[in-house]
């Protein structure tokens, strides 16, 4: 295995534990009487599922974790309560945003491992994540997303961090 698939899954897993705090802050806000608890639920857990199997995958083969994961991890949990308490709306646009730079890096991810043909398993747990992200990021423009305030805004600023995010997590 080359370095860029250390960091491919490095980055990977740094992602969908950031998922899981994301969704951990906006249930400690909304808890189970917030509109979209039972969706947020529901996609916190395939995050988790998606983070495990990045965790076996990195032991397996014996890629680091990202240095910045305790900053992931305060840093997550402070996006997704912070767009929490703007409102279920902005939770949803949160997870739009976060969603759409996921797909477009899981994509690009997918592209190369297809282009090389050299590491199956991470091509199809990769393009079942892609597929589970999507899903995410269309119930999240179905919940109300771009009905948030400022939605232009709130989801570009979100955006940018996730670019910044991915980039420091490959490399750090």
């Amino acid at each position: 295995m080359t370095i860029d698939r250390h960091r491919m899954i490095r980055v990977d897993q740094a992602g969908e534990f950031g998922a899981t705090r994301i969704y951990a802050g906006q249930l400690a806000v909304m808890g189970d009487r917030g509109p979209h608890s039972a969706e947020i639920r529901a996609m916190a857990g395939q995050e988790e599922d998606h983070r495990a199997r990045f965790d076996a995958l990195m032991a397996r083969r014996g890629v680091r974790p990202t240095a910045l994961q305790p900053f992931w991890h305060v840093a997550g949990f402070a996006l997704g309560a912070g767009t929490a308490l703007l409102g279920p709306e902005a939770a949803m646009a949160c997870t739009a945003a976060v969603e759409t730079e996921i797909d477009a890096h899981y994509s690009k991810q997918l592209a190369e491992l297809e282009r090389d043909g050299d590491d199956p398993e991470l091509a199809a747990m990769i393009a079942e994540f892609r597929d589970d992200e999507r899903e995410h990021k269309e119930a999240a423009l179905a919940a109300g997303a771009e009905r948030a305030p400022a939605y232009p805004l709130l989801s570009m600023a979100i955006r940018l961090g996730c670019r910044a995010a991915i980039r420091l997590s490959e490399r750090i």
